[in-house]
């Protein structure tokens, strides 16, 4: 099934000793004990998402891995992820769980792309696709239905992005170092865009602890960034 080992990488700012019992990621991993994964840990993290997830690609040079860049706040749910990686990898170059099928001008989230006050309004469900659960355990407090998973999308959420490593050498992708932790996932998902890489959603049973963040002082700072770069 796998011709190469899956290696998580995630930033957490618990000590490394308590990743596996106090993060919902590290509780779930600690439940398998497949001989073809590894856990790149990042523990006490101050550091930005991206400058972790690329120290991890520089590593990768040498050890390839098919890298799974996630959250340390998600409960995985299926016994059968390995399985499910291995097929979302062979359809698509880069996957994640949610995302959108368009992108249009302005748009500052994968899911949301317009403002009215102070709501943010989704996009037509047409164009989104991936199910999330969000809560603190199974069954989850509430179920978000975008879509259907399996389809390729231009956007995708950075609670988990999985590529092949050789990939992203081969194309010379990386994750901006300017964002931190907002908007590094549609920055990355736009230089895949560039390069020609193909994008989708997969069907992989998450709960994810943490809902997002659109009214912090990081997250407009983030967003003018981000804005600078694409022009819209």
């Amino acid at each position: 099934m796998n011709e190469l080992k899956i290696r998580f990488v995630v930033a957490t700012r618990e000590r490394r000793g308590d990743f596996l019992t106090k993060t919902a990621t590290g509780r779930s991993l600690a439940l398998y004990s497949y001989p073809f994964v590894e856990v790149d840990i990042y523990p006490e993290n101050t550091y930005g998402l991206p400058t972790c997830y690329n120290r991890s690609i520089e590593k990768s040079k040498n050890d390839p891995a098919v890298l799974v860049f996630c959250h340390d706040d998600l409960l995985f749910l299926d016994f059968y992820w390995p399985q499910h990686i291995d097929n979302a990898l062979k359809t698509f170059d880069i996957f994640g769980i949610v995302g959108n099928k368009r992108r249009v001008p302005n748009q500052f989230s994968w899911a949301f792309t317009r403002e009215e006050g102070d709501n943010f309004l989704f996009d037509a469900r047409e164009n989104l696709s991936g199910i999330l659960g969000h809560g603190q355990a199974f069954p989850p407090e509430n179920l978000s239905v975008f879509g259907m998973p399996g389809q390729e999308v231009k956007l995708l959420d950075g609670l988990l992005l999985a590529c092949r490593s050789n990939l992203l050498w081969e194309y010379g992708l990386r994750f901006d170092e300017r964002f931190k932790f907002h908007f590094y996932d549609l920055d990355f998902c736009r230089e895949a865009e560039l390069r020609g890489l193909r994008m989708g959603t997969w069907g992989l049973s998450l709960v994810h602890e943490s809902k997002g963040d659109f009214t912090s002082k990081s997250w407009a700072q983030a967003r003018e960034t981000y804005f600078k770069k694409w022009g819209a």
